[in-house]
């Protein structure tokens, strides 16, 4: 399967403090930026964090096998053994998890690793992995 990197951009009440995030915990590499918004490389695919005013919006959330999975989320889905070491050194970071790394659909179609967290700013961001690339449209 060839991927094409994916562009997502994120609205942030807090540029400094997301942009030390995104680069220190998440691992991402800084590119251009302003004193409006600043572009990431997340694993190959272009995040940027746009300042934005805080809104008080509560977090929605919908039920997925048991979970109440943040809506609306941004995230991408890394190789199996990339998701393991990711998942562990965030959580040698000290990263609270919304909903901590966890096998989703075990036996099914489409049998995931996942883990939702969020940003500096409240975004929910999740990470997956498929053992099985293959599945990763399967129904």
């Amino acid at each position: 399967m060839d991927i094409t990197p994916f562009h997502v951009a994120i609205p942030v009440h807090n540029l400094e403090e997301c942009r030390t995030f995104y680069r220190e915990v998440l691992g991402c590499s800084e590119g251009r930026s302003s004193d409006h918004w600043v572009d990431f490389n997340l694993f190959g695919h272009q995040v940027v964090i746009h300042y934005k005013p805080k809104s008080n919006e509560d977090l929605h959330t919908n039920p997925v096998d048991g979970k109440d999975v943040p809506v609306p989320h941004y995230g991408v889905v890394l190789p199996w053994d990339t998701f393991q070491s990711f998942s562990k050194g965030l959580t040698a970071k000290g990263i609270t998890f919304v909903i901590e790394p966890y096998i989703r659909f075990k036996g099914e179609p489409g049998e995931q690793a996942t883990m939702f967290f969020l940003d500096p700013a409240g975004n929910a961001l999740e990470f997956k992995a498929f053992r099985d690339m293959g599945q990763l449209f399967a129904r």
